[in-house]
């Protein structure tokens, strides 16, 4: 079954007069290469830190190619113990074999897999049956907490493939999705596909409520593309119309962002 609930989850906190649950923790680097190590910085404090309480990390990573940066300079980290990390596929295509270049298995074992040389790498099988992978790899997830989500926005402003309007109300911990046109010509810009009608129709995406129960949450937003959606997911309402809102509930995240992508945020954001 497909979902799309046009609904807010009703145990989520109540906004405040200024419209934000708080304040945002919002940092605006020069450049794409500085927002990546920055980003990676942070991100291999909090994977450290969970190894050094726990003995491991568990973790999940969006891909695409506003995350190049990021994951080129959080791969070439040697102060985590890739060894003792465990990593969750956020989304995969359905129908899309691990050799197509678009494959977002494939792009996380060329990209932080085998560079970094991560201990276990949970993939998400886009040729087997969605509603199957979606059942077992939602009960490995859910069985211990996730220590970080690393996410983008994209230019429709979903988060991982929950795309406009999102279902803020589900609970499984993987969904399947229906891709709109404007995510599908994200992917067909970004070079991933020849021709639109390649790009896929349905995904396999971690839930927004899923994402949400990540002890840490690392947002990470370069590109003058985004610019639009970075302002309506920070500085508009919290809305399943703008998925990534979503992520301002959260009390632990953080926005990395550059000048491009923060440009048309209000003043004092």
């Amino acid at each position: 079954m497909t979902h799309h609930k046009n609904q807010a989850p009703s145990q989520f906190p109540v906004l405040n007069n200024a419209g934000f649950p708080r304040p945002l923790n919002l940092r605006i680097l020069p450049n794409g290469k500085e927002l990546g190590r920055a980003a990676a910085e942070e991100a291999a404090a909090i994977l450290r830190d969970a190894i050094a309480r726990q003995g491991r990390a568990r973790f999940i990573t969006a891909t695409g190619a506003s995350q190049f940066d990021f994951l080129a300079a959080l791969s070439s980290r040697r102060d985590v113990d890739w060894s003792k990390t465990e990593l969750f596929q956020l989304d995969e295509y359905i129908g899309m074999p691990p050799t197509h270049p678009a494959s977002f298995r494939r792009y996380l074992l060329e990209r932080l897999v085998r560079p970094a040389g991560l201990g276990c790498f949970h993939q998400l099988d886009g040729e087997a049956d969605p509603q199957k992978v979606c059942r077992e790899m939602g009960a490995l997830l859910q069985s211990a907490p996730v220590d970080a989500a690393f996410v983008g926005i994209g230019e429709n402003g979903h988060v991982a493939f929950n795309d406009p309007p999102a279902d803020f109300g589900n609970e499984e911990p993987y969904l399947v999705v229906q891709l709109d046109e404007v995510c599908r010509r994200q992917q067909l810009g970004e070079g991933w596909f020849p021709r639109l009608e390649d790009v896929p129709s349905q995904a396999i995406s971690m839930s927004v409520r899923q994402i949400l129960k990540a002890k840490k949450i690392l947002c990470i937003v370069p590109e003058a593309r985004k610019a639009k959606a970075v302002q309506a997911c920070l500085a508009g309402e919290i809305s399943p119309l703008i998925p990534a809102s979503a992520l301002r509930w959260h009390a632990d995240v953080k926005f990395f962002l550059e000048p491009a992508s923060a440009a048309l945020l209000p003043p004092g954001k």
